[in-house]
């Protein structure tokens, strides 16, 4: 029944849809004159037109909001949640370049956490970051970096006084997206060299973690960090060779 129903209507349907030369030569032949636009009516070509014109304007205005949108999300994920808090702090601006990402930019707070900004800026200085690399990486929580030996396992030849609460000290930053905190083993004043960079809010951290800056542009870096670079399990390991390279880490005093 189908079949009949659909060959009826495909013979109507070629039927009706004769050229207008068609047309007029049998309106001719009949003594009649051959079809033209009446005066007070439009074209069917002029309606597909002006329809045409209408859908690519509104495509074209689709398509300026859209990448509009992508720019302010752009703009405003390069920094932090904690960046607003940047500019009451009072220290160094660090710059970490990260080969084939771009640079993480940070200002440092001596103010709340002095020993954990200085022991970073002499580091710094010394150039004891320059090609080490983020070991751990776990998207949705922090990049942790600054280990010589690739694996959490290593720092530098010091270690320095913990500065949180937990641990008899008062620091007042939170561990929101952007704020860079020194990492420790289970030993309070274990911090040394390993730092990480909050990418979504942890404040379950604060009291035991000292948080000691914040980035100001950059993060988008971060997100892209997390996003690309693969990992071996749930704790965020790094395979050597897909380790991202800190090029170095150079600072405005």
């Amino acid at each position: 029944m189908s079949n009949k129903l659909t060959k009826k209507k495909n013979k109507k349907k070629s039927t009706s849809a004769r050229k207008p030369e068609q047309v007029n030569a049998n309106r001719a032949a009949k003594g009649g004159a051959p079809e033209t636009a009446s005066a007070g009516k439009k074209p069917k070509m002029a309606w597909i037109v002006a329809g045409i014109c209408v859908l690519v304007v509104i495509i074209a205005a689709a398509v300026f909001f859209v990448q509009k949108g992508k720019n302010d999300n752009s703009d405003a994920s390069s920094v932090g949640d904690a960046s607003a808090d940047a500019s009451s702090a009072s220290g160094p601006i660090v710059t970490i370049s990260v080969k084939d990402y771009g640079d993480i930019v940070v200002q440092l707070d001596e103010e709340a956490a002095p020993l954990s900004v200085e022991n970073f800026v002499n580091l710094v200085k010394e150039g004891f970051y320059d090609g080490l690399t983020f070991h751990r990486i776990i998207d949705g929580f922090m990049i942790q970096g600054g280990d010589p030996n690739g694996d959490g396992t290593g720092g530098s030849d010091q270690t320095i006084k913990g500065e949180f609460s937990s641990n008899g000290v008062d620091n007042p930053i939170s561990h929101k997206r952007g704020v860079i905190s020194m990492a420790r083993s289970n030993d309070p004043d274990s911090a040394s060299s390993q730092f990480f960079i909050v990418q979504s809010d942890s404040t379950y951290l604060d009291g035991d973690y000292a948080g000691f800056g914040y980035v100001t542009s950059g993060m988008d870096i971060v997100d892209q960090i997390c996003k690309d670079v693969p990992v071996q399990d749930d704790n965020g390991t790094v395979a050597a060779e897909d380790q991202p390279v800190i090029e170095k880490i150079t600072v405005e005093e």
